[in-house]
């Protein structure tokens, strides 16, 4: 059954043409939908890309169409396009199709899913890349949370840190923050709030004029007392799969504050042996993660979007570190036996082109990573697809599914999800 274009006015409220079927995206080509899309994901919300106007299908006239116009029950309205935003534990195949005005605002940094309606349902162009349950939104921003953060904050009432994370975990729904609360699987640490590069989709600090910034960075370097107290009594006393990781969306990059962390690994290390002590990081210091490791790291998560340095550092604008010095901290940690994955920020169209996937592939291959995780690029579509234009390998794109294909076949061992892998899963 074809899925029918989804079309939205002014005050957000969606559509269904009642001629069109859907379209999708890959990069800036438009592409009609081949197969059938996946239901909507229970979590997942439907947004409005505002300035971009839908891009439907004709089957009687073979073509694509920009809908300038939409009349429903009598009213006239210019439409806006439709997009979905996904919840843990999938990844996007598809951008939503649109014609983007040149007055367009820049759009808010999430990873805008193509979607449309089929047989009285929403459905999107996703992949269940993970099937694991403890990320399942069902779990958090539960009605007790409240009462748990207020419990601990009276139980330490002088900890800035701990103040930041109720912030992060009640106003900004952190699922990492959120569990430090809960006492459950893995809990955030953020330390840093400088960074070294400048990412275009950077979450927490934009340029003047850019998309809004999902949530404020953290306003100073944590101190390392309350990161190994904090992180300490997770390792100690949390159920499930026990882990505290540094680098959240709230701060720059970790291994700017070295130094701190590396005397919360050592306190945390002497005080319990128990669960995982895990970094997510641009991986731009090896050096610095090398000390880590030495301390007690037992994982690290390097984020990429692409294996080509070309298109990393279009994205990243790195100071003071190249994509070559990733390639070293990856060796350091595999040199350490510590578990190895990259965080992959994927857009269809760019991270799916075949000169992407075997750049990707011989990077895995060749310093053995344990795992690649799939994160769903949050950026204005247009913005990316600027960065990435005539950058990076070429080729046609082969769609998610062909891209994990190759990736196994060159790396058999290779782990393929969305989140981080506890002691006992690896």
């Amino acid at each position: 059954m074809r899925s029918r274009l989804l079309c939205a006015d002014d005050a957000g409220r969606v559509f269904d043409h009642p001629a069109l079927e859907a379209a999708v995206a890959w990069g800036d080509a438009w592409r009609r939908i081949e197969r059938p899309l996946a239901p909507l994901p229970a979590g997942a919300t439907l947004a409005t890309l505002r300035g971009w106007r839908p891009v439907g299908f004709d089957p009687g006239g073979r073509r694509f169409v920009v809908v300038e116009e939409l009349r429903v029950s009598g009213r006239r309205f210019r439409p806006h396009a439709v997009g979905a935003v996904l919840p843990p534990g999938w990844t996007r195949a598809a951008l939503p199709a649109g014609d983007r005005l040149p007055s367009a605002p820049v759009l808010p940094q999430w990873a805008y899913t193509a979607a449309g309606w089929s047989g009285g349902s929403f459905v999107v162009a996703a992949l269940r890349t993970d099937r694991r349950r403890h990320w399942d939104p069902a779990r958090f921003s539960g009605p007790e949370l409240p009462g748990l953060v207020e419990a601990r904050l009276a139980g330490d009432p002088g900890s800035r840190l701990l103040r930041q994370l109720s912030t992060c975990a009640l106003r900004h729904r952190c699922f990492t923050a959120q569990n430090l609360f809960y006492g459950r699987d893995e809990g955030a640490l953020p330390a840093s709030n400088a960074c070294n590069a400048r990412c275009a989709g950077c979450l927490s600090d934009q340029p003047e004029g850019g998309a809004p910034a999902s949530q404020p960075r953290i306003g100073q370097k944590a101190a390392w007392q309350e990161l190994a107290e904090i992180g300490g009594r997770h390792l100690a006393r949390a159920t499930g799969r026990v882990m505290v990781s540094f680098g959240q969306g709230c701060e720059g990059e970790p291994l700017c504050a070295a130094d701190t962390i590396e005397r919360a690994i050592g306190e945390m290390r002497g005080a319990t042996p128990r669960g995982s002590i895990n970094l997510n990081t641009n991986g731009s210091l090896p050096d610095a993660l090398d000390r880590l490791l030495h301390a007690g790291l037992d994982a690290v998560r390097i984020s990429l979007n692409s294996a080509d340095p070309r298109l990393y550092e279009a994205y990243y604008s790195p100071r003071s570190y190249s994509f070559s010095d990733v390639v070293r901290s990856i060796q350091f940690a595999r040199a350490r036996g510590v578990y190895v994955a990259l965080n992959l920020l994927t857009f269809p169209g760019v991270t799916d082109r075949e000169g992407e996937v075997e750049a990707l592939a011989d990077l895995i291959a060749r310093r053995r990573v344990d795992q690649l995780q799939t994160r769903s690029l949050a950026i204005d579509p247009a913005a990316y697809v600027a960065i990435a234009r005539g950058r990076g390998a070429g080729g046609e794109p082969l769609g998610l599914p062909e891209m994990a294909r190759r990736l196994r076949q060159r790396a058999p061992w290779l782990s393929i999800g969305n989140f981080a892998r506890a002691l006992n899963e690896r």
